[in-house]
């Protein structure tokens, strides 16, 4: 009998994934429950997802970050994935640019405004950033460049449903709290859009699958939709999906 039977099969590459954790960090505003649907999505693809709470309004991204390093260090030597959503995509970014000897893994960012926001910029100049408590300053703005030696992957919403509208002048798509070209760095390894809300990307099923797909590869697959490029100012062109099929 062969005990390698099922190994490269959809089953036994799933239950080859279960081993692989993968941390999810929710956006400003939220808490690690708010994560429950996504995890529950990704685990049903094999991997072993679990949310990482932390105080976005009370505590300092470098604080969220320096506990974020520890309990990596604390987990198997590897692979561990990371998954962020708006600001936890900035602070997964964060740990792994500041911390040396942390397990390898992927990263995907979920809307997360990696050129900066601005409708936090906005917000400021209503003096109303103190709304984003101590997580403002790494809002408004972003991230200088890329970690080095990571595969970093975006999914970005383009359906305009949001208060961030009230702040910022968007110029071109958004997910109505993030411009489409505000999640691009130089570097990515892939970049794709999906039709959903800026909160909606934590719901749709599609990002799910998009997310497990590229934590297995390092590319976005194309879900059989007909994916097509839009480019965005920068060299990697955006594959943009079309709506109806969220599941």
């Amino acid at each position: 009998m062969d005990r390698r039977r099922g190994r490269g099969t959809p089953a036994g590459e799933a239950a080859a994934r279960s081993r692989v954790p993968v941390l999810l960090l929710h956006g400003v505003w939220m808490r690690g429950l708010t994560l429950w649907p996504l995890a529950r999505r990704l685990r049903a693809y094999g991997y072993a997802p679990e949310p990482f709470d932390y105080a976005s309004l009370w505590r300092s991204p470098a604080e969220a970050a320096d506990r974020l390093a520890h309990r990596l260090l604390a987990m198997s030597p590897g692979p561990v994935h990371l998954v962020g959503h708006s600001l936890g995509g900035l602070v997964a970014l964060e740990t792994v640019a500041g911390w040396a000897g942390l397990p390898h893994g992927r990263i995907v960012c979920l809307g997360s405004p990696l050129a900066g926001s601005g409708a936090a910029r906005g917000m400021a100049r209503w003096r109303l950033d103190g709304w984003l408590g101590r997580s403002r300053t790494l809002l408004k703005a972003g991230l200088h460049a890329l970690p080095p030696g990571r595969e970093v992957g975006v999914i970005a919403g383009i359906r305009p449903l949001g208060l961030g509208k009230l702040f910022a002048g968007f110029d071109g798509p958004h997910d109505g709290t993030v411009a489409l070209w505000e999640t691009r760095l130089p570097g990515l390894a892939d970049h794709v859009a999906v039709h959903s809300s800026h909160t909606g990307l934590l719901l749709d099923a599609r990002v799910a699958a998009l997310t497990a797909g590229f934590l297995a590869t390092g590319r976005f697959p194309d879900l059989g939709q007909g994916a097509s490029p839009a480019r965005s100012g920068q060299e990697l062109p955006t594959r943009t999906f079309p709506p109806g099929r969220s599941g």
